[in-house]
């Protein structure tokens, strides 16, 4: 899922997690949506010249899910999925949350995630992730037209 979030948000990203996984995988997954919030503020930097705001619907096999974002340095969750199993072969569905809370969390990021249909766990979980990177995707680029420019009202994000 994280090379899924890389590759669709056209973010390069290098991870190299070590966890208590003999325990379970709860706190690695969310260090490691820690750990790319942390990164993404810091790649961000003071935010001028980017779109700032980012949405997309991603239908992907029996699963629709629309994620919508605001790199507002305000972080809230909004998180509208629900899985109809609590597992994804050994993985804990609740977990997909947790990392996403994190990242926003860290990142500073407004994000809803509403999964709109969806049958099967994995593809639930594989839409949510591409449709958050292709939002972030659309917030990070550059905006021709804000060159430079803090995309806010207020002149602080």
């Amino acid at each position: 899922m994280l090379d899924q979030l890389s590759r669709h948000s056209l973010i390069d990203m290098s991870i190299r997690a070590k966890g208590d996984l003999h325990i379970d995988d709860h706190h690695t997954v969310e260090d490691t949506g820690i750990a790319i919030g942390q990164a993404l503020v810091k790649a961000l930097g003071d935010k001028k010249g980017i779109r700032r705001y980012g949405s997309f619907l991603l239908a992907m096999d029996d699963s629709l899910v629309r994620a919508a974002l605001d790199l507002s340095a305000r972080p809230y969750l909004v998180w509208n999925v629900e899985f109809p199993s609590t597992t994804i072969g050994t993985f804990d569905t609740e977990l997909v949350r947790e990392f996403f809370q994190a990242l926003s969390t860290h990142g500073g990021i407004t994000l809803h995630v509403d999964r709109l249909h969806g049958l099967n766990s994995h593809h639930i979980a594989e839409a949510a992730f591409k449709a958050v990177a292709r939002a972030l995707r659309e917030a990070v680029e550059p905006d021709p037209r804000m060159t430079g420019v803090l995309p806010s009202t207020k002149g602080a994000l």
